[in-house]
């Protein structure tokens, strides 16, 4: 329908960035540093920087340290809490294994590193690049590419805003505007809609691994203090997932007595009836985990996919006009539980590239610099030495999987990236992973005590998710009938159970719950719910689903998370 109207506003700058994330402020930061008179301009799709950012966070500074070697000597800046005791331990049903942090590669180690809000580093990273002279654009969600006539990218567009549910402009209707832009740099975080459009047209998958992904919950408490331990990080592996499942958890004791508890299951697991929201709110029932929140109170949930495919899985970061960068690209390391500092390292190679080409003359041409640099660079480095660790935890299971993971990293560490495995690829997408229903049982989850477990509908009221009911639904089912036969029929309808919101249902007549041979099925998809995580893109058996971005300033709103 919008083609059908008047053509948008243009605007023109240097280069066009597209994420208020870690890897896109700090590109913006990093090219007024090299050149003060680049013009950048930086497109947020939350309502503020830092609204839709969702992550543990232990944060190596090295980024941090890249971009402001004078960050420590400021009062204001958000890395408060410094990692002072670091525990790793394998669960059971009944108890926990402690695993010694000693005996890791000290690629693992945590020493200097802080706990965060990532959304407040992301927030007091905005106001220095504002500083600068960087135009940030909050409550903008880019929503198309723009190509030139040889097929460059040469910018893109925000969504029109007042459109009703039809698609047809409402009494508050407002055009979208084109970003112009000799670069444009992608900084979506994982699975980005521009990010994936970009892959496709370029190709520029085609030599790498499928990427891999996990959903991450996360929750903050306020406990009591007697039980808090200011700079402790813990991390878990198995329970209450079975060993032939991939995830863990983390629990990171913050200032205020508070603490971050969160969960993240790999979404390459091949139960449909598996539901990674219910696995989390059981591991809080842990006899370890339970009695730390005992007579506390949460405070915010919120919930993301993130990228777990590591070195293998990166596509090729160029691409005529501009460049991925950060969780676009793929640059969590696992194992590790961290990707922050990587995205911003991305950022800040991306932005050197522009600026170089910027100076020579050159616009909407490919960065094959940038391409070429990146695996010998700190990204590079940090990303190999783990780069078998998620095939090896896949193929043979999180007990086993990740202590001969353990040995490859000590192999890699010691021998200068050699590993006995070479670099083992990720055979399967997660929506390939996915089996019919016929193939397993039932999970049965027990009902949410609203104390220590909770419901996917007092959860979603926590992340402050927002989004106007009169508009068109930004979740689109390509085919209703595939849905039908292959998604409810063959998978159990799954998305009911894999979205960490209860966007999804499967009604039947009566407007209940439909169980299997039900008739005048209905799926319903509550589109308002969504805090934009993206797993139904990535998890649905068939790639029915596709996930674009509502009008801009729409979803969750976090604080300090």
């Amino acid at each position: 329908m919008s083609d059908e109207l008047e053509p948008r506003e243009s605007m023109e700058f240097d280069v066009v960035i597209v994420g208020g994330g870690p890897s896109g402020i700090a590109a913006a930061i990093r090219l007024k540093q090299v050149d003060p008179d680049i013009n950048v301009v930086v497109l947020e799709k939350g309502a503020e920087i830092g609204a839709h950012i969702l992550s543990g966070a232990v944060i190596d500074p090295v980024a941090v340290d890249r971009l402001f070697p004078d960050w420590r000597d400021e009062e204001d800046h958000p890395f408060k809490v410094p990692v002072r005791k670091d525990k790793f331990y394998l669960m059971g049903p009944a108890g926990k294994i402690p695993l010694p942090t000693w005996a890791m590669p000290k690629l693992m180690n945590k020493h200097g590193n802080y706990i965060v809000s990532l959304g407040n580093v992301c927030r007091w990273m905005a106001e220095k690049a504002e500083a600068l002279g960087v135009e940030v654009f909050p409550g903008f969600a880019a929503s198309e590419v723009i190509y030139n006539e040889d097929g460059a990218v040469i910018g893109v567009a925000t969504g029109d805003m007042g459109l009703q549910r039809d698609g047809t402009p409402g009494p508050n209707f407002e055009r979208g505007v084109e970003l112009h832009g000799k670069y444009v740099l992608i900084g979506e975080g994982a699975r980005g809609s521009l990010a994936k459009t970009l892959i496709n047209k370029f190709n520029l998958d085609e030599h790498a691994s499928p990427q891999k992904f996990g959903l991450g919950f996360k929750e903050l408490w306020e406990i009591d203090p007697e039980k808090h331990s200011e700079g402790t990080v813990m991390h878990t592996l198995g329970w209450p997932l079975e060993n032939n499942q991939d995830g863990g958890s983390f629990i990171y004791h913050i200032e205020n007595n508070q603490v971050y508890v969160g969960y993240v299951v790999a979404l390459g697991y091949k139960n449909p009836y598996l539901s990674p929201f219910d696995e989390f709110q059981k591991f809080k029932t842990h006899t370890s985990v339970a009695p730390l929140l005992e007579g506390g109170k949460r405070i915010a949930y919120g919930a993301r996919a993130i990228t777990q495919g590591g070195w293998q899985s990166v596509p090729r970061l160029s691409f005529p006009g501009g460049a991925l960068m950060g969780c676009s690209a793929g640059f969590v390391n696992v194992p590790r539980i961290k990707g922050s500092h990587n995205a911003m390292l991305s950022g800040i190679m991306a932005a050197e590239h522009v600026a170089e080409a910027l100076k020579a003359g050159r616009a909407n041409d490919e960065l094959a610099t940038y391409e070429a640099a990146w695996r010998n660079s700190d990204i590079g480095r940090d990303l190999n030495p783990v780069r078998n660790v998620k095939p090896l935890v896949t193929k043979y299971g999180s007990v086993l999987g990740t202590l001969i993971s353990g040995l490859d990293m000590w192999c890699t560490s010691l021998l200068g990236g050699w590993s006995p495995f070479g670099t083992m690829k990720h055979e399967k997408a997660d929506y390939q992973a996915t089996e019919p229903a016929s193939k397993h049982k039932p999970i049965e989850y027990g009902r949410p005590d609203g104390v220590l477990t909770f419901d996917k509908s007092s959860s979603v009221f926590l992340s402050n998710t927002n989004h106007g009911e009169d508009q068109p639904k930004h979740l689109h089912l390509k085919d209703a009938d595939l849905q039908k036969s292959s998604e409810f029929s063959v998978y159990a309808g799954l998305s009911r159970r894999y979205c960490p919101v209860g966007v999804y249902e499967w009604v039947d007549a009566n407007g209940d719950a439909a169980k299997e041979g039900a008739a005048d099925l209905e799926y319903v998809i509550n589109a308002q719910n969504c805090v934009h995580c993206k797993t139904c893109d990535i998890k649905d058996p068939n790639q029915n689903i596709n996930w674009v971005p509502p009008q801009g300033g729409e979803g969750p709103v976090y604080p300090n998370m």
